[in-house]
């Protein structure tokens, strides 16, 4: 292991501040499509681009639930109501926005065998906006 060089760990950083920064802007009677313009104005400054073929999601009374969380610029979704519990987890590339499965059926990889990076966190929408829940803050 070792620190990664600059574009890796410019990478890593702005997958963080995607996430950091479109939990700001979540709050009771948002809509969820805030979440995705924040990261796509921040990542297209960088020249990454956002997976979307995976999504951040509810957690209520089953895990991987509704809404469905998009990482990348749309008009979908409804609006956050308190007390809503979700994720929001991006994945950022350095390449194209493609992804391929590998044969195991499971692991995941850019099509372009470019680098990627995701951080993530849960949270809950609260009086005052949003509370970040996820144990690594």
């Amino acid at each position: 292991m070792g620190r990664g060089d600059e574009v890796a760990v410019d990478l890593v950083d702005t997958c963080k501040t995607c996430v950091l920064e479109s939990i700001r802007r979540c709050r009771h009677g948002a809509s969820f499509s805030v979440i995705g313009q924040c990261i796509s104005e921040i990542v297209e400054k960088k020249g990454y681009s956002v997976c979307k073929e995976f999504v951040g999601h509810g957690i209520g009374e089953y895990f991987h639930g509704m809404p469905h969380v998009y990482h990348y610029k749309n008009t979908f979704g409804p609006m956050m109501l308190k007390n809503m519990v979700f994720t929001i987890e991006p994945i950022l590339m350095e390449g194209r926005d493609e992804m391929r499965i590998l044969a195991d059926g499971w692991t995941a990889v850019t099509a372009d065998d470019s680098r990627a990076a995701q951080f993530e966190h849960t949270i809950v929408i609260t009086d005052d906006g949003a509370e970040i829940i996820s144990p690594h803050r």
